[in-house]
């Protein structure tokens, strides 16, 4: 594989992990602000399917866009007012939602099926697609790449660098104490999760206008994408930056077991495609395995060169959601 190969192969996993990008960084919002968003699964496969229905009836990719995040904020406004003004169980609503979302993604988008219809183009970036190596990596995408780049810095900055974004680190760690502090946290937990819902919303016209253009109902292959997102989330410790290298992550395991098809020809190629979902589950369980007492008691038999640096790791790789995520917030 010669540089100018690499490239555009690296390229395309940064084009393919955009979607993944925009459900991340969305759910991770969400779940800052203490609500878990379990319908995202079918959110992505109905945005997905009413993206390109609205683009191709409309021949606006813009009004697709927008159509996918309209339909993702609504169907969160029902996850929050479910869970946060009716006080029921967000997994269960999340999980119904989900289902729900996919059967009508399918049973809709039946007119649409293999329809052709409009999808992005490449959008280069006047003299820095010229740089090398940068150039044809970064800076010959298509826009919506370049948004997924923006979402990631702008929810980072906002999270970590900001006086609203420690009031919403506050609203999902101790409610009360922000409540104390004039937080309104009903409100504030319908805006993020509405807000993240959008930008799940978005991920669902990224493939169908995008990644993989046009809706082939179930052989899609865009179902289950919701709950690798979701757990790229746990993974990236709620952290925008360490969720989008997650991202990233995955995209580039799907990306390298097409890769290899070429060179392990005696193995089924279904066997690589589907590869990355259990390395991501794996790469999961490594993230909270540190907490398990069995492991602490495997460390302490080892040599302390070994158990320092692997106890150091296991550090770095723990992820603790948000103390308050899925408790209901009562005012005393």
């Amino acid at each position: 594989m010669n540089q100018e190969t690499l490239l555009v192969g690296l390229a395309g996993v940064l084009a393919a992990a955009a979607p993944i990008v925009f459900a991340v960084m969305g759910e991770t919002l969400s779940e800052r602000a203490g609500v878990i968003n379990l319908s995202m699964n079918g959110t992505i496969l109905l945005t997905a399917m009413s993206g390109f229905a609205v683009a191709y009836s409309t021949n606006s990719l813009l009004l697709g866009f927008l159509a996918g995040m309209l339909i993702g904020g609504l169907v969160a406004l029902i996850v929050a007012f479910a869970s946060i003004t009716l006080k029921q169980s967000q997994v269960a609503i999340g999980f119904v939602l989900a289902l729900t979302c996919r059967d009508l993604a399918y049973f809709l988008g039946n007119p649409f099926m293999g329809v052709p219809g409009p999808r992005l183009q490449a959008a280069p970036i006047p003299v820095l697609r010229d740089l090398p190596i940068l150039g044809p990596l970064l800076f010959r995408q298509e826009v919506i790449t370049y948004v997924s780049f923006l979402a990631i810095f702008l929810a980072w900055l906002w999270i970590y660098r900001t006086r609203p974004g420690l009031m919403l680190q506050g609203i999902g760690e101790k409610p009360a104490a922000a409540y104390i502090r004039g937080a309104n946290v009903t409100v504030m937990r319908y805006v993020y999760t509405v807000i993240g819902g959008a930008l799940i919303g978005l991920a669902g016209p990224a493939y169908s206008l995008g990644v993989r253009a046009g809706w082939m109902g179930t052989i899609s292959g865009l179902d289950g994408i919701g709950w690798i997102a979701l757990s790229i989330t746990i993974f990236g410790g709620w952290n925008p930056a360490r969720a989008a290298f997650g991202a990233y992550l995955f995209a580039f395991l799907q990306w390298l077991g097409l890769v290899l098809q070429s060179v392990f020809t005696a193995v089924p190629s279904q066997v690589l495609q589907v590869a990355p979902f259990p390395l991501m589950i794996l790469t999961l369980l490594l993230v909270n395995i540190g907490n398990a007492e069995w492991v602490e008691r495997t460390l302490a038999a080892m040599p302390e060169t070994t158990r320092k640096f692997l106890s150091k790791l296991l550090r770095a790789m723990r992820a603790s959601p948000p103390a308050a995520l899925g408790v209901p917030f009562e005012r005393d």
